[in-house]
């Protein structure tokens, strides 16, 4: 059980340097299987729909144990794209993990896929993983307005109502679900989890912040939205001062996450293992490593009092949960990645794997 701590600190100075540098630059947003079958391809697009209408247009088999899954969003009128890892053995059903991108949404490099060894890693785990290809800058909540610039998002719908029906029929599940997320999506995973109880029996969030409607959280917020998405974050969650930014405030709603199974992960923002310019992401880039240090340190040390808030609270709840509070590190992938590899157990355990 995490220690108690205060709730929520004043936001001072410290907070108001942190929250200057995210201005600058966007983030970068085993269990083995016995006598394992080939998983045969991709299963055919099941005849139903969500409650909405929302349904799947498409499945392709992209490599083995690799889909990609075309869902029709009746809530955002258009068509999403996810990526599926299924088990080696799908003779049997397996449970979801919903695992969210960052900041980008998966559309652009900053993934799972392209930036971790995720796919390597759960190969032989008995687990469907499922990941959407959109939602850049949308912190995956419903909009109460279409943006001009980031249109129409509906996203808490579409991953609480929509597509967990779809996955169900479609991949023949044990319908049980984890949803894990970095940066950005650290603050989603839990507003998910809140918005349809029962849906995500873990949560695993890494490198984000569980608040929102404090300055410091709103500043996050409007970084992410409006700066670097170029959107408008009264689309979001209407002014400042509407009461939607208090209910889209995991950290003053930490009571109904009683009853999951929580990993939450973050550095301090001081350089680490993977801030070196000898690591994949900097390849020798002398600038790329500056930034990383400079900004992605400053994200981090941000995030990392985002955490110990999160922990005083659910200390005080008396609500258990996993805190890996790492001594060194900044907002980046190979943190991620090991987060993920550490979360798993958890999450796994969560999922009755």
């Amino acid at each position: 059980m995490p220690r108690a701590r205060t709730a929520v600190r004043r936001f001072g100075v410290r907070a108001l340097v942190i929250t200057s540098a995210l201005l600058m630059v966007p983030i970068a947003g085993f269990a083995g299987v016995a006598a394992a079958q080939p998983s045969g391809g991709a299963p055919a697009v099941p005849d139903v729909t969500s409650a909405d209408g929302s349904k799947i247009t498409l499945i392709e088999d992209r490599a083995p144990q690799r889909l990609r899954v075309t869902v029709h969003s009746t809530a955002m009128d258009r068509d999403i794209q996810l990526v599926v890892l299924r088990p080696a053995d799908t003779s049997k059903p397996a449970p979801t993990l919903y695992l969210l991108n960052g900041a980008g949404g998966g559309e652009d490099g900053a993934t799972w896929g392209v930036q971790t060894d995720y796919i390597d890693f759960f190969k032989d785990k008995h687990v469907n993983v499922v990941t959407p290809l959109a939602g850049k800058w949308s912190y995956y909540t419903d909009w109460v307005k279409t943006d001009p610039t980031l249109g129409v998002n509906k996203w808490q719908t579409f991953l609480t109502q929509e597509v967990p029906p779809l996955v169900d029929a479609a991949l023949d599940t044990t319908r049980v679900n984890a949803i894990a997320g970095l940066s950005t999506s650290g603050t989603s995973v839990f507003n998910l989890a809140i918005a349809a109880p029962g849906l995500y029996k873990g949560i695993g969030a890494y490198s984000g912040c569980a608040q929102t409607s404090d300055p410091m959280g709103q500043q996050f917020v409007k970084t992410v939205v409006d700066v670097w998405g170029g959107g408008d974050v009264t689309n979001m969650w209407g002014q400042p001062n509407d009461p939607l930014w208090a209910a889209n405030d995991p950290l003053l709603h930490a009571d109904k996450l009683r009853g999951h199974a929580i990993y939450v992960s973050s550095g301090n923002g001081l350089p680490g293992p993977y801030d070196t310019l000898a690591d994949a992401g900097i390849d020798g880039q002398v600038n790329t490593l500056a930034d990383r240090i400079v900004i992605g340190g400053a994200i981090e040390a941000a995030t990392n009092l985002c955490s110990h808030n999160l922990a005083g609270r659910l200390g005080q709840l008396g609500i258990p949960a996993t805190f890996d509070f790492r001594p060194v590190g900044t907002h980046s992938w190979g943190y991620w990645e090991d987060d993920l590899h550490s979360s798993w157990p958890i999450l796994a355990q969560s999922m009755g794997i």
